[in-house]
């Protein structure tokens, strides 16, 4: 598609994002006592931001002007953020990770495909070159500690060499041979083949005929073709040969100004920068010396002596221009003085309201049934701004903006101007403060015949703010490896098998389909269990969002650590490698089995954790994955797992979440297949967000089955029924369904295909020498997962639908 297509995507996306505003500051305003209804609003909202998001990112990741794309980059890093904080408050009112949204997605018109997050290609674009420097050096590392996966070439023995050749030469010989052979046999039955039409050939007549007919044949059949290639031109629905050839030409040529468009920006803001430097450089110096001296004589005037420069802490010359008069600096004084004020009468009245809540306890119980009178309100958004700010940008700039000559749509000179010259004026600031220093020395010598013992006093006075910022390092946290580097860090990480490779997987690859039951089942008052469409979707808003964009990370509601329970082969390690995959994130494994006995003791297991959060920090983003995360939380440790200790990670494991702050994309990870097995609170106080995975429904395994054979290299036929195979297979797995593909599925059975097709008895027999997970161990996954908090709070909310209309009638009866 053309830049003027995605353009438009731009531009309706800006609109729509215009119409999402407005009414956020209209609807999200005003209490609403009705849950459903604010379900209904934020829902609808939640689906619009989707839609507007999907559009901004393929926008981004296409258009080639570079101005473009950074306001698209701060409208989209806001629309992400937004989403986050809808789906907070659609947690909070459902009392549930998972909602269904039919009735919505009906008024809309839409599918449940476009319920897909989309995930920006920038996040693994931007820092693309990193991360494969960092692949490098990763595997070289491997490879020089001997830990690399690929499988070592074996040594073969003088004599097993001498055989391997002499079997592969009988066997070129043989062929030769039988080629040969071949020949004379089919040499033969044409001699004998000519000799028998010699004697009953046909007609010339006939012969002739014959030939018109297949040449007859074959001109027709150019013509129709030829017609409807002119048809086809006619109509619009292809191109011209001569406009097709340019326009195979033009295909790589847009790919290549897409992938260099990083570089010819950084190339074109260095030329205008130069530029400008040349152009206006001198009359900026000029006008510069002329403003400052003119500041040195009108103090001299006023006071009767020259200032003392300002330092470059204190802005330098920025800080003479933006003196102000002295009724200015008094009004400001006195505004001081009444803020001063202000907030003692704050924090008084907030003493005494304290000090009445401790002596009554019934008053605080009054303030939140009035909050549940008043009903749900939507909370302080910190995205809002950034969205209306990209937006109001759009309308002043690029909104009404003619483009008609800009035929190459890579940059604008004038903007990057306005941009670079606030950026060349500090430069030459830097420069001109220097040469009025030594002015007002000069003038100072000369006037007043001072000396430069003020400047003495500065450097006195700096070298005691050094020794001040010294104490306040040492007061910090300390550091365990001061003396280690990074480098030094990651590598010790890799060779203990700590930070490992992850598996290129895309989120696209977990395959499920959506729940077409979940509102239905509801409605009844049953929950349902999730589908694999649902949890693909929260590993999308709280893994891979956050840690792809930093303001997303910083700003939106922080998810620090997340859980992933649910029975063996579902594919809670390929989510992992997942999350890494679409960020780019290192991977660091921290399963039992993976630690055990590399760092002893419960001082080894925080030197190991400090290390990893030390690394983790420098180069995010990263994710630590601690597999068999219930091991560590067990109410009993069997003996064969003392040596680990890891008990005392469940202590360890707070403090290491409390020293990731807003600033660190550093997501910690846990999957489990039993996590009825563990202690319930300090499992829970670990990881904030839990993400129970089931058994694939119908719709799963349908899409699953005929996603895994097209992988493996298999052909559905009439002869292989899906439907059937879905429904077979119900309390399957994904991972059990890939196991029986991948055995019938061999390289014999490839090349049988094409005149033995694929059946369903095949598929069924290698599946039935597996173990299904049955309907007891999702009950038990479901009857743990309604102990944890959020599932505690859904029952109650359930519980309380239930009790609001018998109260009703009881009242009413009592009234009677």
């Amino acid at each position: 598609m053309s830049q003027a297509t995605y353009n438009k995507m731009w531009t309706d996306a800006q609109k729509d994002l215009d119409i999402q505003l407005w009414r956020e500051r209209e609807e999200f305003l005003e209490p609403e006592k009705d849950h459903v209804k604010a379900f209904k609003m934020l829902a609808a909202s939640y689906i619009k931001y989707i839609q507007i998001s999907r559009n901004l990112g393929t926008a981004h990741d296409r258009l080639i002007h570079q101005q473009k794309r950074t306001v698209i980059r701060q409208v989209l890093d806001g629309v992400m953020g937004r989403i986050l904080e809808i789906k907070k408050e659609m947690v909070d009112l459902e009392n549930s990770e998972f909602h269904y949204v039919d009735n919505i997605l009906e008024d809309l018109k839409l599918l449940p495909e476009d319920l897909e997050v989309p995930i920006p290609r920038y996040f693994i674009k931007e820092n693309l070159e990193v991360l494969q420097q960092r692949e490098k050096i990763l595997d070289q590392i491997l490879l020089n500690a001997g830990l690399q996966t690929q499988k070592p070439v074996k040594a073969m023995a003088f004599e097993e060499a001498i055989r391997m050749i002499q079997v592969a030469e009988r066997a070129r010989q043989g062929r030769c041979r039988a080629a040969f052979m071949k020949q004379i046999y089919l040499e033969e039955k044409r001699k004998r083949q000519t000799k028998h039409q010699v004697q009953m050939g046909p007609s010339p007549d006939a012969a002739a005929t014959c030939i018109q007919k297949v040449w007859h044949g074959y001109i027709q059949r150019k013509k129709t073709e030829k017609m409807r290639e002119e048809e086809m031109i006619f109509l619009g629905m292809s191109l011209p040969p001569h406009l097709q050839a340019m326009s195979m030409l033009q295909m790589p040529a847009g790919q290549v100004d897409s992938l260099q468009g990083e570089v010819q920006k950084t190339h074109e803001e260095v030329f205008i920068k130069d530029k400008l430097r040349e152009m206006e450089g001198l009359d900026i110096k000029e006008t510069l010396q002329d403003q400052i001296s003119q500041c040195f004589i009108e103090c001299r005037h006023i006071i009767g002596k020259f200032p003392d420069y300002p330092t470059e802490e204190a802005g330098g010359s920025m800080a003479i221009l933006s003196q102000k008069t002295p009724e200015q600096v008094a009004a400001e004084l006195a505004a001081k003085k009444e803020m001063a004020l202000q907030k003692q009468d704050q924090k008084g009245k907030k003493e005494k309201e304290e000090r009445k809540d401790k002596t009554k306890g019934e008053k605080p119980l009054k303030t939140g049934k009035k909050k549940e009178e008043e009903g749900w309100k939507m909370a302080p958004s910190n995205f809002l701004s950034i969205m209306e700010e990209g937006n109001s940008q759009y309308k002043a700039v690029w909104q009404n903006r003619e483009e008609g000559r800009d035929f190459l749509q890579d940059h604008d000179p004038e903007l990057i101007k306005e941009e670079k010259r606030e950026e060349v004026e500090e430069e030459i600031r830097v420069q001109v403060d220097q040469l009025m220093q030594q002015k007002l020395e000069k003038l100072r010598l000369a006037v007043d015949g001072e000396k430069s013992e003020k400047q003495k006093k500065g450097r006195k006075r700096e070298k005691k703010k050094k020794t001040t910022t010294r104490k306040k390092i040492t007061e910090m946290e300390e550091d365990l490896t001061p003396d280690r580097t990074i480098d030094s860090l990651y590598r010790e990480l890799v060779e203990e098998g700590l930070l490992i490779k992850a598996k290129s997987v895309n989120l696209s690859d977990y395959v499920g389909e959506y729940s077409y039951l979940g509102t239905t089942l509801r409605q009844v008052d049953i929950e349902p269990m999730p589908s694999l469409a649902d949890v693909r979707q929260l590993i999308a808003l709280y893994g891979i969002l956050p840690l792809g964009s930093q303001t997303v990370h910083e700003k939106a509601p922080l998810v620090k650590a997340l859980l992933l329970a649910g029975p063996a082969g579902v594919g809670k390690k390929m989510l992992v490698h997942a999350i890494c995959t679409e960020t780019g994130a290192n991977l660091f494994n921290l399963s039992a089995s993976n630690i055990a006995r590399k760092y002893p003791g419960k001082s080894g297991l925080q030197m190991m954790l400090h290390k990893v959060l030390k690394v983790a920090k420098q180069l995010q983003p990263s994710v630590v994955w601690i597999g068999d995360t219930e091991k560590i939380f067990s109410k009993a440790v069997p003996k064969a797992e003392e040596e680990m200790n890891l008990k005392h990670l469940e202590k360890i494991l707070p403090k290491f979440l409390k020293a990731l702050k807003a600033q660190d994309r550093v997501l910690l990870v846990g999957t489990t297949n039993r996590p009825f097995d563990a202690n319930l609170k300090p499992f829970c106080k670990v990881y904030q967000k839990i993400i129970l995975i089931p058994r694939p429904d119908y719709a799963s395994r349908f899409v699953l089955w005929k996603h895994i054979i097209l992988q493996n290299g298999g052909v559905i036929t009439s002869s292989l029924n899906i439907s059937c195979l879905a429904k077979v297979s119900d309390g399957f797995t994904p991972g059990h369904i890939i196991q029986a593909v991948q055995a019938v599925l061999s390289e014999l059975r490839l090349l049988q295909m094409t005149r033995k097709p694929l059946t369903t008895a095949e598929f069924v027999t290698s599946l039935a020498r597996q173990d299904p997970v049955y309907i007891e161990e999702e009950e038990t996954f479901k009857a743990w997962y309604a102990k944890t908090p959020l599932g505690k709070a859904r029952i109650r909310a359930l519980a309380d639908k239930e009790k609001v209309p018998k109260g009703k009638t009881n009242k009413g009866k009592g009234k009677k």
